[in-house]
């Protein structure tokens, strides 16, 4: 009898191992991309692709609402995703959502690409923020379009995808809705949501170099990595626009603790946002002529209160600022998409405030220094009294309530009025008003 029990109950014991070993085996983990494609963004994708491996998930879900951004980001992501040993499944959710400039290369490098009703998919032609028609430039976007459409031709002869409208989003910025983009074979699944998807992907097979994987998601659990607070903050450092708020906070502050020594709050607030800044300068495709014209605008804003030009520093400065500022954060090699670019209204915002805030600040300290001298010794020079006494080689005078020691170069009788022309010591020299 206790050995019929001891075999029950190790039956039901190997039953639960292998209904839990079955259920270990079935989930999927779900990652979200909301912005733009930057190091940060590449970091958190790479980083969940491994952690997938390594805890042996079916499959990896990227939830994806994208405008773009760089492409050395973008190569790397693609990179990870061919050489990744799990099925990846590219999703643009939620509905308005949309896989622009970037978000095409990403996609076409997923195993599989779902997309929401009413989002988009396209406008992948690389740009330059700078603009120009010079022949040395016309060449050097040449050279990043052909690059680019060899880069997504390969990808959607890699994934059986379409690789005529790859090459036309890439050359003539071409987007389109959800449905047309199933109809194109651009992408596999129009899904409203992940349970939905789920239930697509279930039973499809992927081809591995050494072996074919059959997904089984439709009853799978869902796990879900999300960036964590310092991918977060991270990630609104390397905003352009926050890295020019930076940029701009710290000249402010380290301008005005040097007109100003001893404030040492502004001189702190500069200090902390030029350090934030320049961690911000190691992800961005920094353009060190933008940077110089910024300098150059600071340069002329000084040179403003110094030098009669009748404004047309401070003029030149503010368009230093301006150029400089659009020019900062910009590569040819490396700018995929205008969402890596500063607000047009933002630059001249800041522009025009540091131009004014300059010029105010340096005219007040300059005034400053040319302002007659009206405390101590000196102070009193021009100023009139009373002689208190008859003055030649000696007398005694007042001046502004107080009674000074003076001599006069003619005798000065008592009563008069006299003005101070120079103060030696305790002794002034005066003369009749």
């Amino acid at each position: 009898m206790f050995k019929h029990k001891a075999v029950f109950i190790l039956l039901v014991l190997c039953c639960l191992f292998h209904s839990a070993h079955l259920s270990g085996e079935n989930k999927v983990l779900v990652a979200t991309i909301d912005g733009a494609i930057n190091p940060v963004t590449t970091e958190y994708t790479i980083r969940t692709i491994r952690h997938a491996e390594d805890e042996d998930y079916d499959a990896l879900i990227l939830q994806m609402d994208t405008p773009g951004g760089l492409l050395e980001s973008t190569r790397l992501i693609t990179k990870q995703f061919l050489a990744s040993e799990i099925p990846i499944i590219v999703y643009v959710y939620p509905s308005g959502s949309r896989a622009a400039s970037a978000g095409v290369f990403i996609s076409y490098a997923a195993h599989f690409v779902a997309m929401a009703p009413s989002t988009n998919i396209g406008a992948a032609h690389p740009v330059t923020l700078q603009g120009g028609a010079d022949s040395s430039q016309t060449a050097m976007m040449d050279k990043i379009t052909n690059d680019a459409v060899a880069q997504i031709k390969g990808l959607a002869q890699k994934r059986g995808r379409n690789a005529e409208w790859a090459e036309e989003a890439v050359r003539e910025s071409v987007s389109i809705t959800a449905d047309e983009a199933l109809k194109l074979n651009v992408i596999n699944f129009i899904s409203p949501n992940l349970d939905s998807l789920l239930s697509q992907l279930d039973g499809k097979k992927i081809l591995f170099d050494d072996r074919e994987v059959t997904l089984n998601t439709k009853n799978a659990s869902i796990d879900r990595m999300d960036m964590t607070w310092r991918d977060r903050i991270l990630n609104m450092i390397t905003n352009p626009n926050i890295a020019y708020f930076l940029l701009m906070i710290a000249m402010w502050g380290i301008f005005f603790e040097l007109s100003n020594p001893g404030s040492i709050f502004p001189g702190v607030i500069g200090a902390i946002a030029l350090l934030i800044f320049l961690y911000a300068t190691q992800t961005l495709p920094v353009n060190y002529a933008g940077l110089l014209l910024i300098v150059l605008a600071i340069i002329l804003f000084i040179l403003e209160v110094k030098i009669i030009s009748f404004g047309l520093l401070t003029l030149g400065g503010i368009v230093a600022m301006i150029l400089g500022s659009l020019m900062l954060f910009d590569s040819p090699d490396n700018i995929m998409s205008p969402a890596m670019s500063i607000s047009l209204s933002l630059v001249i915002t800041f522009s025009l405030i540091t131009g004014i805030l300059f010029v105010w600040a340096v005219g007040l300290a300059l005034r400053a220094r040319q302002r007659k001298v009206t405390t101590g010794a000196e102070g009193i020079i021009g100023e009139k009294g009373i002689a208190k006494s008859v003055i030649a080689a000696s007398g005694q005078v007042q001046v502004h309530g107080e009674i000074w020691s003076a001599y006069a170069d003619s005798e000065i009788p008592v009563g008069s009025a006299v003005r101070v022309l120079q103060v030696e010591g305790l002794k002034i020299k005066v003369e009749i008003a």
